[in-house]
């Protein structure tokens, strides 16, 4: 088996375990361990639990890598690979009880900086409805046994979705993207959770995706599932405090581009 083979394998297995982990912590009720850049971003016990658990799994099987993750301190590790986690993406749904959460692990080689890493392992579990979405690089992007592949064709226009951050400051440049944006849509959607929206796009729920301020661990999984999909993810300003995002089929992904480049 491929080293990539490997490494999804072990990606599912431990986000399975810990999006069992994350369900069960829910209903057991969820409290709230602290804010981070907002008052409206939070952090949950059981994000931190959640995590404790990924780490210590992956240590255990792959005791050399790098880690990662949303909660908890980096480790550049000596492999030349590194997890890039996201333990509960979703928080603010997974405390309010909207089922739209998801575990995000994936595994990169390289740096673990945003376009300097090549991702070779992604998964993303999503507890409440028990979907399991993977990829590895070079064997397409999956979920379960159905292999998965981006919309080509819009006809009525494209189903989007997108986000917003947490920080009020940054909202109504936020709204200015979608209504530019929108020119070129079905409709759009706002689930609260990039990991999802982006395996979304790549089974083709979703025609494009787009959100400005996302974290490595938020999208790193995603991206990987998209490309091994048929489609194309870009980042403008990797290196900034609110990169933006772009995925979705080459023609969407495209022309989400141009209507960016034209806000500039």
């Amino acid at each position: 088996m491929s080293i990539e083979t490997d490494l999804v394998a072990l990606a599912a297995d431990v986000a399975r375990e810990a999006g069992d982990l994350a369900r069960g912590r829910r209903a057991e009720g969820v409290h709230l361990a602290a804010t981070k850049s907002t008052l409206a971003d939070i952090v949950t016990d059981a994000d931190r639990e959640v995590e404790a658990l990924i780490r210590a799994r992956l240590q255990a099987a792959r005791p050399d890598d790098g880690f990662l993750g949303e909660e908890s301190e980096a480790d550049e590790g000596s492999s030349g690979i590194t997890w890039v986690v996201d333990p509960i993406d979703g928080t603010v749904n997974y405390a309010y009880g909207i089922p739209s959460y998801a575990v995000s692990i994936a595994a990169v080689r390289g740096v673990a900086v945003v376009g300097e890493w090549e991702a070779l392992a992604a998964a993303i579990y999503a507890p409440a409805s028990g979907e399991m979405f993977t990829a590895a690089r070079g064997s397409g992007a999956w979920l379960g046994a159905q292999r998965l592949a981006v919309t080509t064709e819009t006809p009525a226009g494209a189903l989007l979705a997108t986000g917003f951050g947490y920080d009020p400051t940054t909202h109504d440049g936020d709204l200015a993207t979608v209504r530019r944006v929108m020119t070129i849509a079905r409709d759009l959607r706002r689930a609260g959770a990039a990991s999802l929206d982006l395996a979304f796009v790549a089974a083709g729920r979703l025609d494009g995706y787009f959100e400005r301020g996302l974290k490595p661990w938020d999208h790193a999984a995603g991206a990987l599932l998209v490309a091994e999909a048929g489609g194309r993810v870009s980042i403008d300003g990797a290196g900034s405090s609110l990169p933006m995002l772009v995925a979705g089929g080459t023609a969407v992904h495209d022309r989400i581009r141009e209507l960016l480049e034209d806000e500039k």
